[in-house]
């Protein structure tokens, strides 16, 4: 970053969120293409919204403006991702919506959320793995309750959705089908890489049965949260024919707009109090060994005077 001429608009806190958990090779390929997008338009110097879109390019893929999709499937794209985007602004752990788009991109997608931590982890608890699922989810439950018919778009959020309670039940010892028992040996880092599985064709059925019904439990859920919230997701749909692209303070704008309006009590703000209670948690921890730095300093400083 010290090598090229930023404006002043960077915020490289903004860019260090949405790119959090990505490699260092990735990050000095943003980089990159951000000053070459820079550079295409005669720019002196690199704008935030180059690096942004440095930033959807390295996850998402080029742009297809290109490719045209009929009205029809714009629509489906269009519930989808606003579904993906409700859910996860108004769900405990879930990661905060950067932006929402119907542009398609990459070699499959026809839309994108782009979800991003508010911070660099490391560990990911319960509840947020079981965001996760509900944020995955979302998509293909929007396409059920306001088209009235689901399509193939859902397709790899459910796989991943799967792989996520299967590692929480075979992995991580986080349901009562085996206890602490680890069920499935992982090859590789934080779900990804394959597994090996050691555990008979008993286990493997109740496994099965456990994984199918957390599914579908949290599926009803998410159904549900939209059908609360319809009126704020077909804001979502409009705004997205209108722009093809909305931020995550848009989307936040519209859900607070609608609870407002509805008299709903905000999960929008329990989820942003979740997020500033554990900023402040940490704030305090990094104060604190701060102090204990300083006390272990004037002890030193102590002794040696001594």
């Amino acid at each position: 970053v010290e090598k090229i001429k930023m404006a002043d608009d960077v915020d490289l806190e903004e860019i260090a969120r949405m790119t959090a958990g990505l490699a260092g090779a990735d990050l000095a390929n943003i980089v990159n293409e951000a000053a070459l997008l820079a550079g295409r338009k005669n720019k002196t110097h690199v704008e935030q919204k180059d690096f942004f879109e440095a930033v959807e390019r390295a996850i998402a893929g080029l742009e297809k403006k290109s490719l045209r999709i009929n009205p029809r499937e714009k629509k489906i794209v269009a519930y989808h991702e606003s579904g993906h985007a409700l859910i996860a602004e108004t769900t405990e752990g879930a990661k905060k919506v950067s932006k929402v788009s119907i542009v398609p991109r990459g070699l499959a997608a026809l839309g994108y959320t782009l979800n991003t931590p508010e911070e660099n982890k490391y560990l990911m608890q319960k509840h947020e793995l079981v965001a996760e699922v509900d944020v995955l989810l979302g998509g293909r439950a929007a396409e059920e309750v306001f088209i009235k018919e689901i399509s193939t778009g859902a397709g790899n959020d459910l796989e991943r959705a799967t792989d996520i309670v299967k590692a929480m039940v075979g992995i991580y010892g986080m349901s009562d089908v085996a206890g602490l028992m680890v069920l499935e040996k992982q090859r590789n880092t934080f779900l990804q890489g394959g597994t090996t599985k050691e555990y008979s064709s008993k286990t493997a059925e109740k496994v099965d049965e456990f994984v199918k019904n957390f599914l579908d439990e949290r599926y009803k859920h998410v159904v549900q949260r939209l059908k609360d919230y319809n009126g704020a997701i077909e804001k979502m749909v409009e705004k997205l024919f209108e722009t093809e692209t909305i931020e995550g303070k848009t989307v936040v704008e519209i859900i607070r707009t609608y609870e407002e309006e509805h008299g709903l009590p905000s999960l929008l703000t329990k989820h942003e109090e979740a997020n500033d209670d554990i900023n402040e948690a940490i704030d305090k921890e990094e104060k604190k060994k701060k102090g204990e730095g300083t006390e272990e300093k004037k002890e030193d400083d102590a002794n040696r005077e001594s």
